[in-house]
């Protein structure tokens, strides 16, 4: 039988009766129209990085902590005077003295620090120079005082707003909107490293997100359950009717459209089928391990990020990255106890996966990194703590050069060099950019293509040689 040619309406008429899992047009059209055709054949001509992972593999895990991570919280200043100052603006949101974990960094600025309780994991990791916190981070167009913030000079577009400032941290470019993400413009430059290309370099486990987004690579979204594969409704079974409905769909996805939009979405649909029995496929065959994860979202999420990796050979690709997303930390009451819980479901989450990972023989070859919408207040609003800005995060790896504190942690006191007047709101010290541009460059991108990744690198640091502004992987 010849070609057909068919109108829109029949087309996504045929598609809304077929139960197709997980599609929808809205993507589609954000992906096409973030095509950059001639980047791509740019990028497509560019000769493949060479990595110094030992297994000639390299995976970024991005965490997301959503809705603004209590992190003065998460890592407390705990010497007597710095305890002391922290317990004076945190009141009935400080964490009891006796209670934090210590650590102890190699780097020391004069005062002691410490861990909230439920972190033990992450206390054995950063004491065995396994993970490396960085202090008062946030999102900045530019180096910022308290006196550039009084006059509006060139900040964050929504500052104190969760969807711009989580936007913000996937994007790098607060001062913008941006519809790309970082680590979708790392994927730009690097995807053709990865000898099947059939599988995005880019994973997520929360579905479309804007950091994996870039200018023509998207992420491949997948499942913590099972093979992680997502499949087209009935795809695996084999009854009469799920069998006509795949026919059917075939038949359809084979004919010609006319329009530019539908055979896109015809083939988008197409390959996401025919992608999801690849990975599928992948994953049952990867190497096998024995740690346990725990029985949470978070503990699945990396679970299925684990057997990913595990699966890497079959899979016949040499960079990935991952995106991960936990929610529930838009604290604004019940703070203490709904923190705790989210810390422990933080902790044995990074700890079973860092420990998966030396199992698999991959730990230096694979770097966790947490980021989150913005810290909270210092001060409390009774039984919580509201929108603040600079705060600190952490990152893991066999690779990293650990048991050190980066960046400048900021003094707590009321009036402080750095707070600008509105309940304990600190002005971060370190920009995402740079935290960032130390990951990028681990990853395999070279000095010059960080201002195509990061565009406002140069307001904080001029790229260059192989080592980044902070120093996490010297």
């Amino acid at each position: 039988m010849g070609k057909h040619k068919h109108n829109r309406r029949d087309f996504l008429g045929k598609l809304a009766g077929l139960g197709c899992a997980s599609l929808s047009v809205t993507p589609l059209l954000s992906g096409i129209t973030n095509l950059g055709l001639v980047n791509a054949a740019a990028v497509a001509n560019r000769p493949a990085y060479s990595t110094t992972a030992s297994n000639g593999y390299k995976a970024l895990v991005c965490i997301m902590l959503s809705g603004g991570n209590d992190s003065y919280n998460m890592l407390i200043p705990r010497g007597t005077s710095e305890y002391t100052e922290y317990a004076e603006r945190r009141t009935n949101m400080a964490i009891p003295q006796a209670d934090i974990l210590p650590i102890n960094p190699l780097v020391a600025d004069g005062k002691d620090y410490g861990l909230h309780p439920s972190m033990t994991n992450v206390q054995s990791m950063f004491e065995a120079g396994n993970l490396a916190f960085i202090a008062n981070v946030g999102a900045l167009v530019q180096p910022t005082t308290v006196a550039s913030f009084n006059a509006d000079q060139n900040l964050p577009l929504g500052l104190f707003s969760h969807s711009d400032q989580r936007t913000h941290w996937q994007t790098s470019v607060p001062q913008d909107r941006d519809a790309l993400g970082w680590g979708g413009r790392l994927a730009d430059i690097m995807h053709t490293n990865n000898a099947n290309q059939d599988i995005s370099m880019n994973i997520s486990l929360n579905g479309i997100n804007v950091f994996q987004q870039g200018a023509t690579v998207r992420e491949y979204a997948i499942e913590r359950s099972g093979t992680g594969s997502v499949q087209i409704n009935g795809a695996t079974n084999n009854n009469f009717y799920n069998t006509m409905k795949r026919q059917t769909l075939d038949n359809i996805l084979d004919d010609t459209y006319v329009n530019i939009l539908e055979q896109a979405y015809a083939g988008s649909v197409r390959g996401a089928n025919g992608n999801s029995i690849q990975f599928g496929s992948a994953i049952a065959s990867g190497t096998p391990f024995t740690t346990v994860f725990p029985d949470t979202q978070t503990g699945e999420r990396l679970e299925m990020v684990a057997k990913t990796i595990a699966a890497r050979g079959a899979l016949n690709v040499s960079n990935q990255t991952f995106f991960v997303s936990m929610g529930g930390y838009d604290t604004h009451n019940n703070m203490i106890l709904e923190h705790a819980e989210l810390m422990q479901e933080l902790d044995e989450a990074v700890g079973a996966f860092y420990n998966c990972m030396v199992e698999l023989g991959v730990e230096n070859d694979v770097v966790g990194f947490t980021m989150s919408d913005f810290a909270r207040k210092l001060v409390s609003n009774g039984d919580g703590s509201d929108h603040a800005w600079g705060g600190h995060a952490f990152a893991f790896g066999g690779s990293i050069t650990g048991k050190k504190i980066y960046g400048a942690y900021p003094d707590l006191f009321e009036g402080n060099s750095l707070e600008t007047g509105n309940g304990g709101r600190i002005i971060p010290t370190t920009s995402c950019d740079e935290y960032f541009a130390d990951l990028a460059l681990w990853f395999g991108a070279s000095s010059s293509d960080l201002n195509q990744i990061l565009p406002n690198i140069n307001n904080f640091w001029t790229p260059s040689g192989t080592t980044g502004p902070l120093g996490l992987f010297v």
